[in-house]
């Protein structure tokens, strides 16, 4: 192709007279715009997107303060993980050649979740690294806890004290008395394994006020307390308190909701608030807090009375046979008979009685039931929070909802909502410590032998009765003071030196339970720590690789910085590292086998490396080392290099799979339901 030349594009106005006099006065900057020939402005070449991975290391564009002056700067561009919700979307850090900083932050294209895109908090992550008042370095308290006076100390002295306490502790056997109590994880399995490695209980979390009912409505049906909704290609969807703009996933999930409504998918929203998710749906379902579930058990009704449930789906993969003969033992063994039994069951729940209930109509309940069943195994939905955990027995929203997906056979279809673990990558660890044999009452108190995860809401009043005391207690990214009801319930337990006898907080801000710990250390925001991370986003799978990504450009410079805090800000750290150094000085001469879940697998009798660690793991991805090759790259620094594989492009309907002969060995077939039972259990 062939472009004029010869003429110039001018991109700002002339000056005015004002302006050149206050060009000549020296008031303001040089105003006169270089020329800028047409030729370079229409240079032929293809589009981008984004940046060719090729050019990664060395990228170079118009400054945006002054592209018209054709001000450029460098760039080499790594690939991190956002760290602001648990949807681990990808990133790509600039980091400033000239500075050696990281400039700003936009969509990693490789990443099978986000696909490039991020929403707003993805590139604010900038504001984090660069707030003025965020904590650079390691504090140890000095006077009273709530008292404000800190002093700077160094990581060793930290992990010194900190080793030695835990020591005593495991060496008396006060193994309950130490717990890691965390708020967002953001990785897979690493402190499950550091914690087996001490062999304590002490994993709590804040998941009680959080997803735990809805979870537990989902667990009752099938043992996995997650959905993974294929929203793309769904014909209907429903969501309950699950928002676009604010919801579970919500960069991911909307991406594809919004795809499938452009291809004509239908959407209800069940929500008293008008969101903007509520704005661009089909339907919104403004039900009354708390009567979500009887909406769901009126259009499970229709279904059934309508026949649009799916019989085979129904008739060899759904117990109706136990339910029959638990509940019914005198009536003929026939799927026709429990779909009659269950219209009995429900006969209460009729539209009138939901309109009544939850404030929607009953035109609509109908409409919205008959349009669940006409999309049969394309029924996508999911259910979280809000309504499952701000209502008395709110779990049974999501085990009504699960209850549609059921009868429409959409469990784990195209268009369906599968399981989430089918989504999900486990890796392989270089060390697998065995789980702990006794158990914390203070997180799982005996009076709740039902609880679907930690009552951590409970622990100081749990304190208060002397039921038992903490050590040593850390907390992580969470901040019970401001997230529970009782905040003051915490600070006084956490004044308490009796009662909490270490408070460290790991944490990246200052917070108000930070305020009373013994120990403030700096833990780094998404560009300055490693995590592996993998979530059901889709119906595919992947895994992601978090980095600290000045390491990784010190790495690339020919230099090999021993910890993240020697190139991170100040001195911020991460927990992968800080619990490898902690763990090392916990059993310094192995007595404790703690040590030996820290151990190299590549170096004898060495300690282990954050690199070594992710390395491990990495080598046994599913057709990871395989595309590595490709390019001549090691599993580690193809992660490295793009920050996300994508190990399948969809799952769907595992349990259709045949099973396999080893599966088969030692089975047999319960004749009444054609179940494969192995000792009892469903293979």
């Amino acid at each position: 192709m062939t472009f004029y030349t010869g003429f110039y594009m001018r991109m700002q106005p002339e000056a005015t007279w004002i302006e050149k006099l206050a060009q000549g006065l020296g008031l303001i900057p040089d105003l006169t715009e270089s020329v800028t020939e047409e030729s370079e402005m229409l240079s032929p070449g293809p589009l981008n997107s984004y940046l060719p991975p090729e050019k990664w290391d060395d990228w170079e564009e118009y400054e945006a303060t002054g592209w018209s002056r054709k001000k450029k700067k460098r760039y080499s561009i790594i690939p991190t993980s956002c760290f602001n919700c648990e949807s681990g979307c990808g990133m790509l850090s600039y980091v400033d050649k000239e500075t050696g900083k990281v400039r700003k932050f936009e969509g990693n294209p490789f990443h099978p979740g986000s696909r490039g895109r991020n929403c707003a908090k993805g590139p604010a992550t900038i504001n984090q690294i660069e707030d003025p008042e965020r904590i650079l370095y390691p504090l140890k308290r000095l006077g009273k806890r709530g008292e404000g006076k800190w002093e700077r100390v160094s990581w060793e002295s930290v992990l010194q004290d900190i080793s030695g306490k835990i020591r005593l502790a495991l060496e008396e056997g006060r193994n309950n008395e130490i717990a890691y109590h965390v708020g967002r994880p953001g990785h897979e399995g690493y402190m499950d394994r550091v914690l087996h490695a001490w062999d304590v209980d002490g994993h709590n979390s804040h998941t009680n006020i959080c997803s735990a009912g809805a979870r537990f409505g989902y667990a009752i049906w099938d043992g996995i307390d997650r959905t993974s909704p294929d929203f793309a290609n769904a014909d209907f969807i429903l969501l309950i308190s699950v928002h676009l703009e604010s919801g579970h996933y919500f960069n991911p999930h909307a991406q594809r909701i919004i795809e499938g409504k452009n291809n004509g998918t239908k959407i209800a929203v069940m929500d008293i608030r008008l969101s903007n998710t509520a704005s661009r749906a089909d339907y919104w379902m403004a039900t009354y807090p708390g009567t979500e579930a009887a909406v769901l058990l009126a259009m499970a009704r229709i279904i059934l009375k309508e026949k649009l449930y799916n019989e085979e789906f129904l008739r060899n993969w759904v117990n109706w046979q136990e339910w029959l003969e638990e509940e019914h033992p005198d009536s003929d063994l026939s799927l026709e008979v429990a779909v009659e039994k269950l219209i009995e069951h429900y006969s209460e729940f009729t539209p009138e009685f939901a309109e009544n209930e939850s404030g929607v109509s009953v035109q609509t309940i109908i409409e919205v039931a008959r349009r669940i069943g006409r999309a049969g195994s394309r029924f996508a939905n999911m259910n979280w929070r809000s309504a499952s955990s701000g209502n008395l027995g709110g779990w049974q929203v999501a085990r009504c909802l699960q209850f549609l997906s059921v009868l429409t056979g959409s469990i784990g279809t195209p268009g369906g909502t599968l399981p989430n673990t089918w989504n999900k990558f486990h890796p392989s660890l270089c060390s697998k410590p065995p789980a702990q044999k006794f158990w914390n009452e203070l997180h799982f108190p005996n009076e709740y032998p039902l609880s679907h995860y930690e009552l951590s809401y409970l622990l100081p009043h749990f304190l208060k009765e002397n039921r038992g005391k903490m050590s040593v207690y850390f907390t992580r990214v969470f901040n019970p003071v401001w997230t529970y009801p009782d905040g003051f319930s915490w600070i006084e337990a956490l004044r308490d030196e009796d009662k909490v006898g270490l408070h460290i907080a790991l944490t990246p801000t200052w917070n108000e339970t930070a305020y009373f710990a013994d120990y403030v250390l700096p833990m780094g925001h998404s560009s300055e720590r490693h995590d592996l991370i993998s979530y059901e986003t889709h119906v595919g799978m992947w895994v992601a690789y978090r980095q600290p990504v000045l390491r990784e450009y010190a790495r690339r410079q020919g230099q090999e910085p021993e910890f993240s805090y020697q190139v991170n800000p100040g001195e911020v750290w991460e927990e992968d590292e800080f619990w490898i150094e902690l763990s090392w000085r916990i059993d310094p001469e192995g007595k404790l086998g703690v040590r030996d879940h820290f151990l190299s697998p590549y170096r004898e009798g060495e300690k282990l490396t954050v690199g070594e660690y992710y390395r491990y793991i990495f080598e046994r991805v599913p057709g990871l080392p395989e595309r590595a090759a490709e390019e001549n790259l090691t599993p580690l620094d193809f992660m490295r290099r793009y920050g996300a594989f994508e190990i399948k492009n969809e799952v769907y309907e595992i349990y259709r799979n045949p099973l396999t002969d080893e599966q088969l060995e030692g089975t047999e077939i319960d004749e009444r339901s054609g179940t494969v039972l192995k000792q009892g259990i469903p293979v």
